[in-house]
């Protein structure tokens, strides 16, 4: 799969996005080590801390699903009713919960605003020095 197709899978995704309170939409799609494909949304709450961003949904689905393996995950947000922006990053706790499930320092994360407009890093690029499994059991 290209970052192009992963990066439209991401942009499909915001719009079932539910975020009353921010107005900020945002999707994700995951890319498994096989081809599989999950996506997220963010899903607001009123009381704020249990909101899931989509980054967090899409990793969610696909790990309840025994999915263990991945390789890169599309990101796209912006304010609702607006084209994405190409520079919504994955907050801390995301990167957290990549840094999880993808120890192998090239997982990429694909930053942009649609299938012309993206950006590619790895984890180590956004989590320098992060904190994960190999932290605990060296």
């Amino acid at each position: 799969m290209t970052y192009a197709q992963l990066m439209a899978q991401a942009v499909k995704a915001r719009e079932g996005a539910y975020m009353p309170y921010s107005q900020f939409a945002v999707g994700a799609a995951l890319l498994c080590k096989d081809g599989t494909v999950y996506t997220g949304c963010n899903i607001e709450n009123a009381a704020f801390t249990p909101t899931v961003c989509a980054e967090r949904v899409a990793f969610f689905k696909a790990v309840s699903d025994g999915r263990r393996d991945f390789s890169a995950i599309a990101v796209t947000g912006g304010p609702a009713g607006s084209p994405s922006a190409s520079d919504t990053a994955p907050c801390g706790v995301c990167r957290q919960v990549m840094a999880e499930f993808c120890v192998a320092p090239d997982f990429e994360i694909v930053l942009g605003s649609g299938p012309e407009d993206y950006a590619v890093h790895t984890l180590a690029e956004l989590l320098p020095l992060g904190f994960g499994p190999k932290n605990l059991h060296p």
